[in-house]
């Protein structure tokens, strides 16, 4: 079953009329229980049972006779922070470290639940899950909107998904349910610079472990700081890394680096701004 998604907003949605939750960095998944068993779904449908021979065993062990569960297959690090660079090792190599993280309930013994209010779904929920165990309840958060998310950004979550007490679940994108994400700023090298008269002006980044390129931070400098970089790109103008095309680009030799802020927990860059500029 296509599961319902959240629209990303920049703020969090004031008022008592919304749960809030952390977002946890894993990967959306659905677990099935009916009389054939327990099956794993990802997101986008995907049969994964095969993958998640704990999180079976865990579902199975459930007091229900069937059941589908919406949440997230995350990997927990030694603060208790979802750790999405480790999931992929833990399915492989430490089924022991997966948790299922359970939001949303939508089927249980033969009743659909997805008519009911959010609050109501939950309630079930949380009275099915027992505590301690591989599947989780996930928790609201108490407080206010702003309050929270200033805390899950302090301690360097994710962020946050609020969402409508009173909402139905339903397939697909939905403004009942709502995600804001905490910003981090990192270090990346520099591959070079996208600049087109009457268009904004960006730097095209690369992970510095690996060189990977990991997508285009819109450049915010101030103006001396800006034409500080257009001098140091000229000084450091190289070829463009193998395979890169992109039009209006001054590609530069490696020695550059940027410091970028950015949405936390994508793979690549997102909403992503260059604050400052060093040489190595």
């Amino acid at each position: 079953m296509e599961p319902q998604l959240a629209t990303l907003e920049r703020d969090a949605p004031s008022g008592q009329d919304w749960l809030h939750e952390v977002k946890f960095d894993g990967y959306r998944s659905q677990i099935i229980r009916d009389d054939d068993g327990v099956r794993i779904f990802t997101r986008r449908g995907l049969d994964w049972t095969a993958k998640y021979r704990d999180l079976v065993k865990a579902a199975g062990e459930l007091n229900a006779e069937s059941a589908i569960i919406d949440g997230e297959i995350v990997v927990l690090d030694e603060a208790g922070h979802s750790d999405f660079g480790e999931l992929r090792r833990a399915i492989t190599a430490r089924q022991h470290d997966l948790y299922f993280v359970a939001f949303d309930l939508l089927h249980l013994n033969g009743h659909d639940l997805r008519d009911m209010p959010l609050i109501d779904r939950r309630d079930i929920l949380e009275a099915l899950v027992p505590p301690r165990q591989r599947i989780q309840f996930s928790q609201v958060l108490p407080g206010d909107a702003k309050s929270i998310f200033h805390l899950i950004d302090q301690a360097g979550l994710e962020g946050m998904v609020s969402k409508r007490k009173d909402s139905v679940y339903r397939s697909g994108n939905s403004t009942a349910w709502l995600k804001i994400k905490s910003y981090a700023v990192d270090e990346y090298d520099l591959l070079g610079v996208e600049r087109e008269p009457g268009k904004p002006a960006f730097a095209l980044m690369a992970e510095r472990s690996t060189g990977r390129y990991v997508g285009a931070a819109f450049i915010t400098l101030n103006r001396e700081m800006r034409e500080r970089l257009w001098q140091r790109v000229q000084e450091h103008s190289g070829p463009g890394p193998k395979g890169m095309k992109r039009p209006a680009t001054q590609w530069v030799k490696p020695g550059l680096v940027g410091r970028v802020k950015h949405m936390r927990g994508e793979e690549d860059l997102r909403h992503a701004s260059l604050q400052d500029f060093r040489e190595e």
